[in-house]
């Protein structure tokens, strides 16, 4: 399957979703309550620290949602700290859109449940998927397969308000 991003830009966007300022820049929309201005392409995940049982924030892309669910996936595979202190402690706050904090329960999907994912998102996104595939892979440092076991989805079901 031919990609529309060259390994060179591949590597120069892995490169750039390791520089932490630049990653963490969204989490202060956040916290002023900006972040409807990304929509529902990115949230913002508030988890525990399964070490230091502190609160911790990311902001990931959205790869699926309802209106009460949402997938993100783990683009640094099952080393992401994010990842680890979600399947420590599912209790989460999700802001997204226009809602802030709002209760969540986060759980890893199956590799079935994420190959429809990716299944979906290929056909909906067919030219976001060329140009996030390589840098995702980049990330894993392996090929996204056709069973989605190497690229972990978490699925983030909001707690009803």
């Amino acid at each position: 399957m031919s990609r529309e991003t060259g390994p060179r830009t591949a590597r120069i966007a892995a490169r750039l979703l390791r520089v932490r300022w630049l990653v963490r820049a969204p989490i202060w929309l956040y916290r002023a309550r900006l972040g409807f201005i990304f929509g529902h392409r990115l949230l913002m995940l508030e988890h525990i620290g399964r070490v230091s049982g502190q609160r911790r924030r990311v902001v990931l892309e959205v790869i699926d949602h309802s209106p009460d669910r949402y997938v993100v996936a783990a683009g640094f595979g099952g080393k992401a700290q994010w990842l680890r202190n979600v399947e420590a402690n599912p209790q989460v706050r999700v802001s997204v859109g226009a809602r802030n904090r709002v209760p969540a329960v986060a759980r890893r999907l199956p590799p079935d449940e994420a190959a429809a994912v990716i299944r979906r998102y290929r056909e909906h996104h067919p030219r976001a998927w060329a140009r996030l595939a390589p840098v995702l892979e980049h990330t894993l440092n392996a090929p996204i397969t056709e069973d989605g076991a190497t690229l972990p989805m978490v699925g983030i079901q909001l707690s009803a308000s």
